[in-house]
Order: structure tokens, then sequence, then C-alpha cells
């Protein structure tokens, strides 16, 4: 079966504008009168849920956090793109769509990636007006700086620290409503079910985190702004609540799941310190417009890194890739630091990590600095003080958060950086509307699948969160609500509550019931070895056939012999981590077969049998050009269905950033 993606017809440039001014509308009486619930409250849940309030809809919002501020968007450093063109360097909407066709590898729908490109700029307009203190340039202008991927500015930015300070604009924006009485805010609850009835999604039961209570909300239509699933992985740059369980139970209630093999490693992390780790951190991507990323040019040189001279170092990204440096997209730049480590030229103390390096940066601005202040022939010492000014204004927290975790001054030495899980392309298949193959369930930002393709660009996820709540779902889901006016409230007595209600209830029984000997983490932990190793950056059929059976070993083990401590009528964070590490054993399994199905290799899906002799991914546009939705038929039984990808416009090619 092909699934119905409902792209409007039409030229490419016109299709939004002309979905916008054709669709149905809610009159304002009639919006007033209409629940929608909305689960996730980062950028993607909060900008929908203060958009929608705005308008007048009823709205619900819920996080397992104590606030929504506490949202893993609020981690996201380097910027947010805009096809503005401040730089005057060429930027348009129809490079920023190009540029994101192509860095996911053409594997994107062409129509929601215009879409995008298209309200980028007016994203950045609307968080200027509620106050995100963008960095300026020293007019007034805001500043640009360059990503991965691209050969303009386009990254708006507050320094390191982009991420929160735009959370804190919708945070505001959604406080309004809850504070005028039209969205009620859920805090410390956790959607544990999906409710259907008629096959359309009519609410939710929810668990309240604190008093273990379950509780039954209607709504006329149910919108999921979960973000990903990196935390299959076990270790990732996540925060560690962040997981698939929402998704999960909107795929095996009839929601297909698109691309779950399209997993984003990012380059610049801070390597694994030891087995004693439970989350990874991340340097942001804006580092790479500065740093230079080197290995030393001999294997297994243990010389201290500012004691390795510069013609025995291996630029090897601006050597491989001398158009885009260092500059090349993140799943290029991952692997060819994986690459160099496997080679045997990787530093530090376990070898597996490189050098960002930025002491030509530090001289380049002093120098620049010292011309601005009228010093003539400026010491080194001056020169490196100025220069240290400059990048402190410019990345200082990053600085200081790499000086915090690894006691190493990156003013002084070079950071050591190693790739790690950070962001899923895959999630719920949506279509057009952003509407999931469940009638009236929703999925927004990186819940769903829709706008990256196999690889992310650095400085796409905000844009895309906020893209979905503010500009998107308010046209979209009125198309949908115009023909539910007549639908009363149901109430949550009906029976399909009721069940679902049930099974959520057995389920937490069930889990506390086992009394094992082995605690959830080391569950947790033994999925990440198996999905980190044979479906992470580098997968092969052999390596993918024996993790789907070890997943399914560990999953029937964890049914058996997990320790799951206290009751379910209490505060029980141990719990509320079963469930969610259950879900993980499930979608881990999907996400092999989906690696393994995709015999080619596309961006973060690198397959070792399918690249080009220069190690670079090799596609099979003839065979793999759809997006792999799949559908839940009972445990292990997943069926493949397509959406072809018609490319109208951009025509697919050999990735080149040479």
């Amino acid at each position: 079966m092909t699934l119905n993606s409902k792209i409007p017809s039409g030229d490419l440039n016109a299709k939004w504008e002309t979905y916008k001014s054709t669709c149905k509308l809610v009159n304002p009486a009639n919006k007033r009168h209409l629940d929608v619930i909305v689960i996730g409250t980062g950028l993607a849940g909060a900008s929908a849920a203060a958009s929608l309030g705005e308008m007048g809809y009823k709205v619900k919002t819920f996080c397992f956090q104590d606030s929504p501020r506490r949202a893993h968007s609020i981690a996201a450093q380097g910027g947010i793109n805009a096809a503005k063109n401040y730089q005057n360097d060429g930027d348009s909407t129809y490079r920023l769509f190009y540029d994101t066709i192509k860095g996911g590898d053409y594997r994107a729908r062409e129509a929601n990636v215009h879409r995008l490109a298209e309200v980028s700029a007016n994203i950045i307009d609307q968080c200027v007006a509620q106050g995100v203190p963008f960095a300026r340039e020293y007019g007034g202008l805001l500043s640009n700086r360059s990503f991965g991927g691209v050969q303009v500015q386009r990254t708006f930015y507050a320094a390191g620290q982009t991420g929160q300070q735009l959370l804190i604009g919708a945070y505001q924006a959604l406080e309004r409503q809850v504070a005028l009485g039209n969205v009620t805010q859920y805090s410390r609850h956790e959607m544990l079910e999906v409710v259907k009835i008629d096959g359309k999604a009519r609410g939710i039961i929810a668990r309240n985190l604190v008093t273990g209570e379950l509780e039954r909300h209607f709504g006329h239509a149910v919108l999921l702004c979960t973000g990903g699933y990196g935390n299959v992985f076990y270790l990732s740059t996540n925060a560690m609540g962040s997981n698939v369980t929402a998704a999960w139970k909107a795929h095996k209630k009839g929601a297909h799941f698109g691309n779950p093999c399209y997993t984003q490693i990012h380059p610049t992390c801070i390597p694994v310190s030891g087995d004693h780790q439970s989350k990874l951190t991340l340097m942001s991507e804006s580092l790479r417009n500065d740093g230079r990323i080197w290995v030393p040019k001999a294997k297994g040189d243990d010389r201290k890194a500012n004691d390795i001279p510069e013609e025995e170092r291996d630029y090897y990204l601006e050597r491989r890739y001398p158009a885009f440096g260092n500059l090349v997209p993140r799943d290029v730049a991952s692997r060819a630091a994986k690459e160099r480590c496997d080679a045997g030229y990787g530093v530090g103390a376990s070898k597996q990590a490189v050098y960002l390096d930025y002491s030509s940066a530090i001289i380049r601005y002093g120098k620049s600095e010292a011309n601005k202040l009228g010093i003539n022939n400026p010491s080194d010492a001056q020169v490196k003080e100025l220069g240290k000014g400059v990048v402190e204004a410019k990345y200082g927290n990053l600085f200081e958060m790499y000086e915090k975790i690894t006691g190493e001054n990156p003013y002084e030495v070079p950071m050591r950086i190693y790739p790690a899980v950070h962001y899923t392309m895959g999630g719920l298949w949506v279509d057009y509307e952003l509407m999931t193959s469940v009638e009236g369930l929703y999925a927004l930002g990186e819940a769903n699948f829709s706008d990256h393709g196999a690889n992310r660009l650095g400085a796409s996820a905000l844009m895309q969160g906020l893209a979905d709540g503010y500009f998107v779902i308010p046209y979209t889901l009125g198309n949908y609500l115009a023909d539910e006016i007549r639908t009363k409230a149901i109430p949550t007595d009906h029976e399909a509550f009721v069940e679902a209600e049930k099974s959520v209830n057995d389920r937490i029984t069930k889990l506390l019931s086992i009394k094992g000997k082995e605690s959830v983490e080391s569950f947790h932990k033994r999925l990440g070895k198996i999905m980190w190793n044979k479906c992470g950056m580098a997968r092969n059929e052999q390596g993918l056939k024996e993790a789907i059976t070890e997943i399914q070993a560990l999953r029937k083990e964890f049914w058996e012999n997990v320790f799951v401590p206290g009751s379910a009528d209490e505060y029980n964070p141990e719990l509320d981590k079963a469930g969610r590490v259950a879900d993980f054993l499930e979608l881990g399994e999907l996400m092999c077969i989906d690696a393994l199905n995709r015999n080619e290799s596309c961006g973060g899906h690198f397959r070792e049998e399918y690249q080009t002799e220069e190690g670079e991914a090799m596609r099979q546009d003839d065979k793999y050009m759809y997006v792999a939705a799949w559908k839940y038929n009972g445990e292990s039984n997943f069926e493949l269905e397509k959406e072809d990808l018609n490319y109208d416009v951009v025509k697919p090619t050999q990735r080149s950033y040479k």
C-alpha cells in the first residue's frame, strides 16, 4: 500500500500559499467548544499550544517534567536557520530548501521542506517580537554564523544557548494563555496511551507521576510533540528523561513509524570517559565555524597536542572536502572522525577522539582586534588575549562547559571530540498536514519524520519545531476540526477510555510483579551497546541480523527478570523508567529491521556494503527512493508500507562536499 501524503497540487512555490487560502476554517465561537491535547512542551509543543490557545481553542498540555521550561529543547546550543540573507551572501528560500534536501541525501519530501524554508524568516520575526535576545552585530542587526552543509551564513543564535532562549519565548507565550484560561497545563504527567473511538484519536490516558494516579482526558485532536528517541542507544546527548513512549503508544494504535533507522550521530561531542556515564554532552556545531579539526599524521602519536608541530597535523576534513572543509554535514564529519580513529590516528587515553582546535581562530581574531584598536606590532601575548576575548563573546559558555566537564582549558589546549547519538530523523509518519495515519492524531517537531530526510543539517531542529507549532498546525488542524464542530465532548467513562486505562494499569501491575534480579538501568545499558555496535555509525547485514536476535532475547529476559521497586500509587521514577525502557526494547528491533531492509547508504544510515571507493555513502535511488513507513501488527511483526518520493524541482545527484 502507498500512503497518501496529501501534498497539494500545483507549483512547489505556491503549494503552501494555496493550501492556506483554501483550507477549511473554524469560526471563533466554535473554537471555544473544541478540545485539543498537546503532549510535550518543548519548542514544538509550547509554540503549538500557545498559538492554538491564542486562536481560542480549549487546550490541555502535558509534560513529564516539573515545568514546561525543562523540556529538552532548552539544551540546543548553536542556532536556528532562516533564509533572510542578512549577510548578502546569496541566501534565499530556494537555497535553504535545496541545502536541506541535499543535506538529507534526497530522502525528504520536497513539499514539506519548501514550506519549512518559506516560513523560516517568519520564525525569527516572531521570536524577536517575543524578546528573544539573538546575538547582534555592532550596528544592531541580527548576527548570523555558518553551520555544516551550507556555504552561506544563515544561522541566528544567542551565544551557545539558543534553545534555552527560544524556549523561554515560547514558554512565556504559553504561560500567557495559561493565565488567560485558554490552556490548562499538566506538569509531571506522562501520556501512556492514545484513546481511539471510531478510528479517530479522542484522548489519552496519562499518569500523574507524583501520585501514580491514572487520568483520562478527552480531546477532539491529540498533538504529539514529544521529541526524538535517541536514548534507545542509552548514551546520547539527549536529556536522560527523553523517551519514545508517547510515539510508540501511537505506533501500536495504528500510526505508522517512518524511517526509524535514520539516526543522527553528532560529530562534536565530549568523548565517552568510561562505563560509569549515563549521558553525553554536546559541543555545538557552531564551534566548527572557527575551530579546525585534526589528528596527528603519525599513528599512535602520544605527544601533547601543543607539542605536535603544524606540518605533522592532518586537518583531514579540509584535506578531503576542500569546498566545505570543517563545515561538511554531520553525517560526513562523523564518519570521517570514526575512519581516522579506526585507522589508528585517534587521540586521548581512549584513542577514540580527534582534536577541535581554536588556536588559529584566536590569533586571527586577535590580529583583527589589534587593527581595530590601532595597536601596531602587537606582541603574541596581546594578540592571544584580544583573540580570546572575541572567542569568549561568541562561544564562552560552551568553552566553560567543556572545562567544567574535562578539567582542560580549551583556550589553551584543543578540545577532544568524538561523534555521539544526537537526533533522530525518523519518527511518526505524517502527511503534509502533520497528521499521522490515525485520524485526529498529529506529530510535530522531532516526533515526526517529515523534514530532514536521512540527515538533519545543524540548526534545523529548532526551525522545524517552531515552524510546525507557530505556522503550520494552526492551519492544518483547523482544516480537520472544521468537520468536528458537531462532535460533543465524549465523556471519559466511554468504554474506549475504560479499556485504555485497564491496559495501562495491567502493564504497570505486570512490571511491578516480576520482582527479578536486574535493574532497569542495566537492561537499558545492554540494549544501548547492541544498538551502538550494530546499528550505530555504521551497519552491515550480519550485524543487524545479530542485533535483531539479541534484542528479542534481551526483551524476553527483561519481562522475566527486571526488578522494579516500590509501588504504582506513589512517586516512582524507577517504574516510569521501566515503562520507557520496555518501549525502547521494541523500538530497537524495528530500527534494526528498517536498517536491514534499506540496502543502500544514505545520510545517517551507512551500510558498509554500500559505499563508494572513497568511503562515501552510496544510494540506490532506483530501489529506495521512498519513505519506509512501518505498521505495527503485533510483537516482532512489522509491515512495510511506502511513500514514494518524487523530486520535481531538485534532481537527486551523488552528494559532494569536495
